[in-house]
């Protein structure tokens, strides 16, 4: 979709929930506190949830009506969040940062690819990315998300982008989704990996 779809479905009604996914909670809760970018960051519900706990977070998204929801939040709750309209395929961070989190960026191999390369070296030693996003087993045996394979993420894919640093989890995660026939599961990708202290 392009910047102009996002812009019209948020400016109709929130599209995301307000808090943070339970996986990206879970794993990023115990870290301390540090600069961290949020790419792909839409509505901001990660954004803010990090300046919550602390972070300097940059917000990067290239739909303006999406992070002017975050901005709007994130004015109401008292939190200071950089937000940056942008295509996240040119945008560099201008510092080095101790966490960089993509979160369902649905976006061709080749595209993705070189995106997460590119973030992991923002990384400082230690830092960490984090990368969730709908699985190609989706299609098949979960519910919801993007229908186009070429967008769907597999580990495969999320190793070849993680070569350079040293992956602590690399797997698919069941995640619950409540819809009007019931509850149903969707089937996601998930990478966390570290910059070498080393290297």
């Amino acid at each position: 979709m392009r910047a102009e779809d996002w812009d019209a479905r948020y400016a109709v009604a929130p599209v995301w929930s307000q808090g943070p996914n339970a996986v990206v909670a879970e794993l990023l809760g115990p870290l301390p506190p540090g600069r961290a970018v949020d790419l792909g960051a839409g509505e901001g519900r990660h954004a803010l949830w990090l300046a919550e706990r602390g972070w300097e977070v940059i917000a990067v998204d290239f739909s303006g009506a999406g992070l002017a929801r975050g901005r709007a939040l994130a004015d109401e709750r008292g939190l200071d969040v950089t937000w940056e309209v942008a295509d996240v395929t040119g945008w560099e961070s201008a510092t080095p940062v101790d966490l960089v989190l993509v979160a369902y960026l649905q976006l061709p191999e080749q595209v993705l690819v070189g995106i997460l390369r590119k973030a992991a070296s923002w990384l400082v030693p230690g830092g960490h990315l984090l990368v969730l996003g709908h699985d190609r087993a989706n299609l098949e045996r979960g519910h919801g998300g993007p229908q186009d394979p070429d967008v769907l993420h597999t580990a495969q894919i999320l190793a070849a982008a993680a070569e350079r640093l040293e992956v602590l989890d690399l797997e698919q995660v069941e995640r619950p989704v409540t819809t009007d026939e019931g509850p149903r599961t969707a089937v996601d990708t998930l990478l966390l990996a570290r910059r070498p202290t080393d290297g």
